[in-house]
């Protein structure tokens, strides 16, 4: 019999807030636990920090060098391939439940049995900002304490997949998809969670004046006034921010549960991850930024535990969400019809040996050319806590442009044509502090680096589609 699927998303979620990833203070004791017995991966690079660009990627295998896939709108559509529309194409009843982000609404029938985003308010107007629009706090996506985490749509979200496995008389395999909006801000927790941990116990952030970094940095600070904020006021913002995370851990935990006295927790697979990450007063920001490739928004969880596969484990190599697709199609005994550069983690979930010397590679950002990636000003009112965001991409396109990143176990280099480069010794300045790029002590290196780059775009820049036809003109009409 096939494996169950239980897909587990939230969005938004960088891998050093949870406690199986080291975080000293936050509470996540059901991942904890599902960890210990689970492979996590200790670096999984995402393939974006946008998520459109991270889902259209990692669920078709295709970065978007080779799709044109790096915008908010540009989404899959109808009859292009990925993992949701193979899994119901292949006898999967698919329950997706929550975010969409990936998928044209013409194309989800073809990709889902049943679907719900659980979502009639935006999780902003619920909450609400307690700041004036003069108070320097007003954009920093700080808000004010939710109701009961009953009434958010996460939570219906997790309800309804328990309610198909209870429900469930089916021997049809089945996939439960649950893209959760928890933790993305704006940062406002429900009741019981908002105000869990003190900003006075978060660890120190990651410094904001680092003058070797991109002009983005500082304008972003400056266009949302974040660069007026206390340090107390940015760990108060990432207090809140880990509130929200031990929150998506218990939902994680019903689910679990729910799995287990269903009978299905021997017969499933359960993938943990996250799309992207979020700076969450690292630097001096918030939220994330299209051509930022910090680990705090690149660097995601990944758990897997598949019964019969798996073996408990905690993996050093580096991998990709783009590898997510071609595992969980081998782990379903499914095979993919198109060409893609998804890599299966199989043979390491089971205990393989570990390729140390992989790399991993991220893209974002648009040419200023490419109009139709900048989203309309006039959709954002002057109050509207994103106006910031997109009028900075308006006036100054340029701090939105192309940006590639190449990331070992021991560096990353950050590519920008336009802007700043960055290299970075991770093992040295794990924070990613210090830029080494034309440092003449690192330029074999930077050359090493930028060769992986060379090569992969030369490896990935397409797809080639169709095969033999006629070479010859059509013949004449008689």
């Amino acid at each position: 019999m096939k494996q169950n699927l239980v897909l587990f998303m939230p969005d938004q979620l960088r891998a050093d807030a949870l406690g199986c990833y080291g975080h000293p203070l936050v509470q996540t004791p059901n991942l904890d636990a599902f960890a210990e017995r689970s492979v996590l991966f200790e670096t999984c690079q995402a393939v974006s920090p946008l998520c459109p660009v991270s889902r259209c990627d990692m669920f078709t295998g295709l970065p978007p060098h080779a799709t044109g896939r790096r915008m908010f709108g540009n989404l899959l559509e109808e009859h292009r391939p990925h993992l949701f529309r193979y899994l119901k194409e292949n006898g999967y009843d698919v329950y997706w439940y929550g975010r969409n982000d990936l998928i044209v609404q013409d194309g989800v029938a073809h990709a889902a049995t049943e679907w719900n985003s659980f979502e009639d308010t935006p999780a902003w107007a619920i909450a609400g900002s307690p700041y004036d629009m003069d108070d320097p706090r007003y954009f920093s996506l700080l808000f004010q304490e939710g109701g009961p985490h009953e009434d958010l749509p996460d939570s219906k979200r997790v309800q309804r997949a328990i309610e198909v496995l209870e429900r469930r008389v089916s021997d049809r395999p089945f996939c439960l998809f649950l893209p959760l909006f928890y933790p993305h801000p704006p940062f406002t927790g429900p009741e019981g969670y908002h105000n869990m941990y003190a900003a006075e116990d978060v660890p120190a952030l990651r410094p904001a004046d680092l003058d070797t970094r991109p002009a983005f940095y500082r304008k972003i600070r400056e266009s949302r006034n974040l660069h007026q904020l206390d340090d107390l006021t940015l760990r108060k913002i990432n207090a809140v921010y880990l509130g929200m995370i031990t929150y998506v851990d218990m939902l994680f935990g019903k689910m679990m549960g729910a799995l287990a006295d269903t009978g299905h927790a021997d017969d499933t697979t359960v993938v943990f991850f996250s799309d992207h990450g979020e700076w969450g007063g690292d630097y001096g920001l918030v939220e994330k930024w299209g051509t930022s490739m910090d680990d705090a928004l690149i660097r995601v969880p990944l758990i897997i535990n598949s019964p019969g596969l798996s073996e408990p484990r905690r993996v050093e190599e580096v991998v990709s969400l783009r590898d997510l697709m071609a595992t969980l199609l081998e782990i379903c005994e499914i095979e993919p019809r198109h060409r893609h550069f998804s890599k299966s983690l199989c043979d390491v979930l089971a205990g393989g040996a570990e390729d140390l010397s992989r790399a991993a590679f991220s893209e974002g950002g648009y040419s200023r050319a490419e109009t139709q990636c900048f989203l309309p000003l006039e959709r954002y009112a002057p109050g509207h806590i994103y106006r910031p965001k997109h009028y900075l991409e308006m006036v100054e396109p340029e701090l939105i442009s192309r940006t590639v990143c190449v990331r070992t176990r021991e560096h990353k280099l950050v590519w920008r044509p336009e802007l700043v480069s960055e290299l970075y010794d991770l093992t040295a300045d794990p924070g990613e502090t210090r830029n080494l790029f034309a440092d003449p002590a690192y330029a074999p290196v930077q050359e090493d680096l930028m060769k992986r780059l060379l090569d992969w775009f030369v490896l990935t820049s397409d797809v080639v589609e169709g095969g033999t036809m006629p070479m010859e003109l059509p013949k004449v009409p008689a």
